[in-house]
């Protein structure tokens, strides 16, 4: 599986953004999918993974009622709308597919992009 994320940029505090993620091969359908994030200086960390199906989603508690993920099997893609943002969200954002359900851990997750810029000015 390769993945390339896009849709990162410059907000505002308090603005959106909606990255997307698409994924090539045939197989995109059986795996869950998440997005990491790396602030300057800082380990990678999760933000939010679902399952094949989309049926669970899983949130870090940073960003719980902020963003949504989803995805669209059909497109072989999958999104983070990221509402009210905080400067606090500027990061690279990584998506990433596992063959786990939907794991937060990084060690999981076997595919990863190659990450987009977002910056959230105050």
């Amino acid at each position: 599986v390769q993945l390339q994320a896009s849709g990162g940029g410059l907000a505002q505090t308090g603005g959106s953004l909606r990255l997307s993620c698409a994924a090539s091969g045939r197989t995109f359908s059986s795996y869950s999918m998440g997005w990491f994030r790396q602030a300057p200086g800082k380990e990678r960390e999760f933000v939010a993974a679902i399952i094949w199906s989309g049926g669970r989603r899983f949130y870090a508690d940073s960003v719980k009622g902020r963003f949504t993920i989803s995805r669209d099997n059909g497109d072989n893609s999958v999104y983070l709308q990221m509402n009210s943002l905080k400067p606090e969200d500027t990061a690279v954002y990584y998506c990433a597919a596992s063959r786990g359900y939907g794991s937060q851990k990084r060690s999981e997750y076997d595919y990863w992009g190659q990450g987009t810029l977002v910056t959230v000015s105050s």
